[in-house]
């Protein structure tokens, strides 16, 4: 009696350990994400970061040779805060990923910024 009782308890916290394992094993995130995280591996979100690094050098650029006034470079530095800031709040939404809805949007706003970045450095002053 004494044995049974043993091997039940034994199985009872053998079975225990295996589905707590399984449970750990399911809310894992293996793709290093999460919320403020981003996913090297997202093709959305690197290209959305990768415009977002685009503009900042030609803004850069057009402040460093003159093409753009300091005033123009922070109008346009301002759109891009708040591109940024939209992309941050959209990926702690996902677990670190953009939706393609979410990445058209930054998209069409990342085209204005773009468009307004061309025609500061293009006017003449």
């Amino acid at each position: 009696m004494k044995e049974t009782i043993t091997k039940s308890l034994l199985i009872l916290a053998a079975g225990s350990l295996m589905f707590a394992g399984a449970a750990a094993a399911q809310t894992q995130d293996t793709s290093g994400a999460g919320p403020g995280v981003v996913d090297p591996g997202h093709p959305r979100v690197n290209e959305v970061n990768g415009r977002e690094q685009n503009q900042q050098d030609r803004i850069a650029n057009g402040e460093k040779n003159g093409t753009m006034t300091p005033g123009q470079a922070a109008h346009v530095e301002r759109q891009e805060q708040h591109i940024e800031n939209q992309e941050k709040r959209d990926m702690a939404a996902h677990n670190g990923h953009l939706t393609k809805g979410e990445q058209r949007q930054l998209n069409r706003e990342q085209n204005h910024t773009s468009r307004e970045i061309y025609r500061d450095k293009h006017s003449q002053k």
